[in-house]
């Protein structure tokens, strides 16, 4: 048979009292004491004070120790924590009214970290109960619990992309085909994508995934041969579906076909030669030879298809590209190769964007695509093996999200610029890696 011992006072050997009772009051040690729990000990029920106002308010600053009670029947409420922290300090949010799930409560950090992150989290299941602790600052605030066993510091945020791969390189010999440009995806603002594709949706991105950034090469130019296909450029990572743009078509040598690409490549003359085929929202074809004509068909490019030989005073022109203002001002990228002229003085431009010319009169290489715009190249005039295409443009991946998102972390050393109307912008001129 077990006993309790009733007593209103527990003193030490020296008559000091370490617990005290009156009425409803119960008082452990006296002041000056620190009073300790054992070590593999746990005190039970100690430590937090329940406010007996329930939360109604859209915005409420709350003090470390205490509970509240949050009801969002009528309104979504933002919960701001204590500027400063302690190890140990505590905190408890419960879904007074289990609304949670219609009007969510988004957790202010302000400034400390949130299971490692730096992401405000939302909480949103109804009838839910968030008890956390401050662990330091390495991981900033923990849940005990929270009813949800996803990691609430990493909110996903929203990137946009400009993603272009390699130019093709110029058809060799004589007569040859203009490059094809690289393919282009853009998802910024409405902007389009190449090969009239529509804008894409944006990227959500994940706090802490690390997303490879993979920018594509321009292909080669080849003496008495077609031109050597662009890179692919891409983006991938855990958590989206990789973007991959297709690098441009090379241009056809003397008598030959263009090869298909993002944007395809022009056609080689005299003889009546198929220009390459672009890819659907992506790029356009390229232009077509002629019998009779001494040019090559014009690259293709991102909104415009290559000039076809024989059609006056664009013979053999690479088509244009597109203009797009993800980085804060208008520049035009994707532009196909112009076609190589046997024709002295008739002049084969490259499209706007970064295409090159192409060769003029006897024995002229291609000229080369310019860098980090996707452009193709120009086909070559000269005979036999010694009129080379020029080499394509090396493509560019381009990535915005807002200021307040961006995490930092990059490999690679692309060129970053904040503030640009609110947001990050990264401009990977090579390959390399973002940490969301």
């Amino acid at each position: 048979m077990s006993s309790i011992i009733k007593v209103n006072t527990v003193q030490d050997v020296d008559g000091n009292n370490i617990i005290n009772e009156s009425g409803n009051t119960v008082t452990i040690g006296k002041s000056g004491d620190t009073v300790q729990v054992a070590s593999g000990a746990s005190l039970i029920g100690g430590g937090i004070e329940w406010q007996s106002s329930i939360v109604t308010a859209a915005t409420i600053t709350v003090v470390a120790g205490r509970g509240y009670w949050l009801d969002t029947s009528s309104n979504a409420i933002t919960v701001t924590l204590p500027g400063s922290a302690s190890v140990g300090d505590r905190l408890i949010f419960t879904d007074y009214a289990r609304n949670w799930s219609t009007n969510a409560v988004t957790i202010n950090r302000n400034g400390l970290k949130y299971q490692g992150g730096t992401a405000n989290p939302v909480y949103d299941t109804a009838g839910q109960s968030v008890d956390i602790v401050y662990s330091g600052t390495t991981k900033g605030w923990i849940p005990n619990s929270d009813d949800d066993v996803a990691n609430e510091g990493t909110v996903p945020y929203s990137a946009d992309f400009l993603v272009i791969a390699g130019g093709a390189g110029g058809g060799g010999n004589y007569r040859a085909g203009g490059g094809g440009a690289g393919g282009y995806r853009n998802s910024f603002g409405s902007e389009t994508s190449g090969g009239g594709g529509s804008s894409e949706s944006s990227l959500t991105l994940t706090p802490g995934v690390a997303y490879t950034i993979t920018v594509g090469a321009g292909g080669a130019g080849n003496g008495g041969a077609a031109g050597t296909d662009g890179v692919n450029s891409s983006m991938s990572g855990t958590g989206i579906t990789t973007i991959t743009s297709i690098g441009g078509g090379g241009g056809g040598p003397y008598n030959a076909n263009g090869r298909p690409g993002g944007s395809g490549g022009g056609a080689g003359s005299p003889s009546p030669s198929t220009a390459g085929a672009g890819t659907s929202n992506q790029g356009f074809a390229g232009g077509a030879s002629h019998a009779s004509i001494q040019c090559g068909g014009g690259g293709g490019g991102a909104s415009q298809v290559g000039f076809n030989a024989g059609s006056g005073g664009t013979d053999g022109d690479g088509g244009a590209g597109l203009a797009s203002s993800v980085t804060g001002s208008s520049v035009t990228r994707g532009g196909g190769g112009g076609g190589g002229n046997y024709t002295s003085g008739n002049v084969t431009v490259g499209g706007a964007g970064g295409g090159g010319a192409g060769g003029t009169g006897q024995y002229n290489n291609g000229v080369n695509g310019t860098a980090n715009t996707g452009g193709g190249a120009g086909g070559s005039s000269g005979a036999d093996s010694t009129g080379v295409g020029g080499t394509g443009g090396s493509g560019v991946i381009i990535l915005t999200m807002l200021d307040a998102d961006y995490s930092g972390t990059t490999t690679g050393s692309p060129t970053v610029a904040t503030g640009v109307s609110g947001k990050t912008v990264l401009t990977f001129n090579g390959s390399g890696s973002y940490t969301g």
